[in-house]
């Protein structure tokens, strides 16, 4: 297919008259035909399977961008439109996903067809029928990496996770972003470690695979997600709900919508949250697992500091403060990190900033510093880097030696090209970590200095060599609030 890419304002302004001839259903609350997403091993052995293939190909065959009909049209709703790293990142992802649906059903004339979802979780491999290069499959794309048993993490279903949105502390939905969803991107690579990734058809199995586990995580009363009291009523619905997603040009969805997948009608074949990673000897049907790094070691040591040249602290805004960084931090196959020489009174700046978060004085004079943040500032990809197969996990003061356990307490995030990609699409290469969470959790001899790590994991066909450079590493102080209060722990409704 002849690659399509249609710009912000003309996508917007060609869409309108296009998505008026699309009839998608209403969303009636309160139906009792729910239509069940399967998991693909289960999926392909049903009539919906030819419809899906059938409906992906008609897709891929209709060269005009500004169709609903088209698969380049969907891929630009998400270039234009998504949220990575700010906050409905899972919300907005539902109402994408429910929409792709409704217009897969209507190119393949298949009324009962629905999404199926990828549980790597059972199997880490892509499917075969994505990685089958015959002529004609409209699931083959050439991708960097079919194995992301790398990627899984079990910290977002941690006993103690039960905040959802950022902004709150250990929260549910930045964790799940960080790990799986990022890492599986950048593993796979090819289109899918960009914000064009909906090109590659596996990117919907993993969106809804992601789906499958925010909604088992909730399960059974929604935890810490705000609450909607009224689904028929979006004005009695908590602020946070308020307002609407947009896909394009006359197609919306008032957020209150995707707080939970019923009133959407369809639910998953399996809401059971995962309880631990898949066996290393277990095997996919004709693609038996192979592990391509020593990821699941008992310890993570702390690579070797790299000798960067030193930034100093300054001030950056009236609400913001460099503390100190390195600069020209280049990344290779070599896990590396990078020492923050902050002098005495950066670093009791830092101790004020988490102690005033952690204990808010009855007062905040304008100006306080209360939160603190780890910037990675101009960043590029080299070489064969911005095609993925690799990503870094970001740890900060990590110990010298540390079992994988407790290493996740000192884990920023990840990185790889998928994460620079969403923050070049967001306006700039520039990418944030919240630390105060993680800073005011470290004892005090933990905290007589500062170090931020960079722990490569590789995929199987990763590129060696500098495959990123970042401009500056540093620590900054802000104004701004670390975390929101905890919503109250009875929540007084039903999440159903």
């Amino acid at each position: 297919m002849s690659s399509i890419l249609v710009g912000r304002r003309e996508f917007i302004n060609t869409s309108a008259s296009a998505i008026a001839l699309l009839s998608f259903p209403r969303i009636g609350f309160g139906q009792t035909t729910t239509s069940i997403r399967l998991e693909w091993q289960q999926f392909k052995t049903t009539a919906q399977y030819s419809s899906f293939v059938n409906a992906v190909r008609k897709m891929k065959a209709n060269t005009n961008a500004a169709s609903p009909s088209s698969w380049e049209y969907w891929t630009n709703v998400h270039l234009n439109y998504c949220p990575h790293g700010i906050a409905y990142f899972l919300a907005w992802h539902r109402g994408y996903l429910y929409y792709l649906e409704q217009q897969l059903r209507t190119v393949s004339g298949d009324k009962t067809l629905s999404v199926p979802y990828w549980n790597y979780y059972k199997y880490p491999h892509i499917p075969s029928e994505f990685t089958d290069p015959t002529p004609g499959n409209p699931l083959y794309m050439p991708r960097v990496g079919t194995n992301v048993y790398n990627a899984l993490s079990m910290a977002p279903f941690a006993s103690g996770v039960w905040n959802f949105q950022r902004g709150t502390t250990n929260a549910f939905e930045p964790q799940l972003e960080s790990a799986p969803h990022n890492p599986v991107h950048n593993l796979i690579g090819g289109e899918m470690a960009n914000m064009m990734s909906p090109r590659d058809p596996i990117f919907f199995l993993h969106h809804a695979n992601i789906d499958r586990l925010c909604h088992a995580w909730a399960l059974p009363d929604g935890k810490g997600i705000p609450p909607t009291s009224n689904p028929y009523n979006a004005a009695t619905s908590s602020p946070y709900w308020a307002g609407s997603f947009t896909y394009a040009s006359g197609l919306t969805m008032a957020r209150y919508k995707t707080y939970y997948p019923g009133w959407l009608n369809f639910d998953y074949s399996d809401d059971t949250k995962p309880t631990a990673l898949p066996l290393a000897a277990r095997t996919q049907p004709q693609s038996p697992i192979r592990l391509v790094q020593a990821q699941v070691a008992s310890r993570i040591t702390r690579p070797a500091t790299g000798s960067f040249a030193t930034t100093a602290a300054r001030g950056l805004s009236p609400t913001r403060r460099a503390l100190g960084g390195v600069s020209g931090v280049v990344l290779t196959e070599a896990s590396v990190s990078g020492h923050l020489p902050l002098a005495a009174s950066s670093l009791q700046s830092l101790h004020d900033a988490v102690a005033v978060a952690v204990e808010p004085p009855a007062r905040t004079l304008p100006g306080t510093f209360r939160s603190v943040v780890v910037v990675l500032d101009n960043v590029q990809m080299l070489g064969a880097g911005a095609k993925g197969g690799f990503f870094y996990n970001v740890y900060m003061n990590l110990p010298a030696i540390v079992d994988t356990d407790n290493a996740h307490r000192y884990l920023l995030g990840t990185l790889g090209a998928f994460e620079v990609a969403g923050a070049a699409h967001h306006g700039g290469a520039t990418l944030e970590y919240q630390a105060t969470e993680l800073l005011s959790k470290l004892s005090a001899y933990e905290l007589q200095d500062v170090s931020v790590s960079f722990v490569r994991v590789s995929g199987e066909n990763a590129p060696r060599g500098a495959v990123m450079r970042i401009g500056e590493l540093r620590i900054d102080i802000s104004t701004d609030a670390p975390w929101a209060p905890s919503p109250p722990t009875q929540r007084g409704q039903c999440y159903c």
